[in-house]
């Protein structure tokens, strides 16, 4: 089988303009997603929301390791892909397939588990997504690779749209939660086509036992690293959803969600071209790490300040996004918005460490960190409910997860006191205006009222960051222009 792009670029990307359509698409993406999504939780409610999230938690658990961690190494490969390519296809597509039946077999023994058997089918549905993804891994992380994000954008652009409107038009019918797994589902398929149409290489399947030992080596710790991560990441809604149930579980997610904005925003965009820009500083050290120490400054001046408003004025934002009956879903907010931060700047640290080639130290770390986190997530849901299991998370992250990061980092010859001189006055002014929007939030009765003072306030700081970071934010586009990069 061979489909070849048949739009020839004209102009050489680079990570810098792969960065900006980046951050073009995901804020077109998450404005529409928004408002679609908005209109689905406020038709569907927290229970029918809360059964889709149970089948969605157990769609991502699959996808964390789905390929093997095989593609990734394309991305990071240091002679031509094409010589790999063909024999990732292969692993992606044969370990999708046996996790399709895999998991078509132990849906209804996961939903039990879940407390919410009515999840059963639409985890039976969303599950030909894994493999759909196992399809397209190979172009995706080609497009990666070659910094092709103005590609990247259409095929992310025609996913969500299509899924959006399927899904509301069904759940509109009255098809409830398995409306949004029939649209997830239809969404990748019509992505998978797009994904084959603008492969750089040709798609064909094969097989070398010397580059499959090459790719599993490097793949199979990053594909038991990312399972971790996931069980790290998800692990909280699947204590909730034992624990207290669908409804609890519905909102707990919508919290999750909403505290996501800034990372959906801004990091998204930012792992899609920084293990790449990584990957062709990995020659030079010196410039590695600089680059890696702007990303971090950069990252701050926007996620900082939106996560401080979130914290500030969670009970009100959540009253006018999502209404009345999602209210419960603030107290959980209040904690999710700062545990956002923390995976903003672990997700970028865990992005160097792989190109660096260090899985194994990425997966011990994610272990250590879990061994933390469940007893920290049932004494908190015993103790306090919802509240105490979404504060869980962030004391495992400040306590547990940073420090065995910033051990990897001083073990990779990265200043600890630069990244220290990056965030102390960041991490300040966000404790300032998260008590600044605390205090707007109890003065002033109207909720909208509350969150836009609040959001006035978020921004004189972000604005104020801009500032104090503007060195960071020049080295971000430096590095962006491919200055001193060599192609790869």
């Amino acid at each position: 089988m061979t489909l070849r792009n048949p739009v020839a670029s004209r102009r050489t990307p680079t990570p810098n303009r792969a960065f900006v359509i980046s951050v073009v698409n995901a804020f077109i993406t998450r404005i529409g997603t928004i408002g679609i999504g908005i209109a689905l939780a406020r038709l569907l409610g927290p229970e029918e929301f809360g059964t889709y999230a149970v089948a969605f938690v157990a769609l991502v658990a699959v996808l964390s390791f789905n390929e093997l961690g095989v593609s990734l190494a394309i991305v990071r490969w240091p002679g031509d892909p094409k010589s790999v390519a063909a024999t990732v296809t292969t692993i992606s597509v044969t370990c999708s397939l046996l996790l399709f039946g895999a998991s078509y077999v132990a849906a209804p023994y996961f939903t039990s588990a879940m407390g919410n058997e009515a999840a059963t089918d639409v985890v039976r549905v969303l599950a030909f997504c894994i493999v759909l993804n196992g399809l397209v891994a190979t172009p995706a992380a080609l497009l990666q690779r070659n910094f092709r994000q103005g590609q990247r954008m259409v095929i992310d652009q025609v996913n969500v749209w299509v899924g959006a409107g399927v899904s509301l038009l069904m759940v509109i019918a009255g098809m409830g939660a398995m409306s949004l797994a029939i649209g997830r589902v239809l969404a990748s398929l019509v992505a998978g086509v797009l994904f084959l149409i603008y492969s750089p290489l040709p798609y064909r399947f094969g097989f070398s036992p010397q580059s499959a030992r090459q790719l599993l080596v490097f793949g199979l710790p990053l594909a038991g690293a990312s399972a971790v991560v996931f069980a790290v990441g998800y692990v909280d809604q699947l204590i909730a959803g034992r624990l207290f149930g669908p409804v609890v579980l519905g909102f707990y997610v919508m919290a999750f969600n909403m505290a996501g904005w800034p990372s959906s925003l801004l990091s998204q965009p930012l792992r899609s071209v920084a293990p790449a820009t990584f990957a062709r500083l990995q020659d030079r050290p010196e410039d590695m790490r600089e680059a890696l120490l702007a990303m971090i400054g950069a990252l701050s001046v926007v996620v900082l300040p939106v996560s401080a408003v979130m914290i500030g004025c969670a009970m009100p934002l959540v009253r006018v996004v999502y209404g009345e009956a999602w209210a419960p879903a603030g107290t959980a907010l209040m904690w999710l918005a700062p545990l956002t931060v923390f995976r903003i700047l672990h997700e970028l640290l865990y992005d160097y460490l792989v190109v660096l080639g260090s899985s194994l130290s990425i997966l011990n770390v994610q272990v250590i960190a879990l061994f933390a986190l469940v007893p920290a997530l049932l004494g908190g849901g015993a103790l306090a409910g919802m509240p105490g299991l979404a504060a869980a998370p962030v004391l495992v992250a400040l306590l547990v997860t940073s420090p065995l990061y910033l051990r990897a980092l001083r073990r990779a010859n990265v200043s600890l006191v630069a990244v220290g001189k990056r965030l102390w006055f960041p991490f300040a002014l966000a404790a300032l205006t998260t008590a600044g929007c605390f205090a707007l939030t109890d003065a002033i009765d109207f909720p909208l009222g509350a969150v836009l003072a609040s959001t006035g306030v978020g921004i004189i700081a972000m604005a104020l960051l801009m500032v104090v970071r503007r060195q960071d934010l020049r080295d971000v586009r430096r590095w962006g222009r491919g200055r001193d990069v060599s192609p790869s």
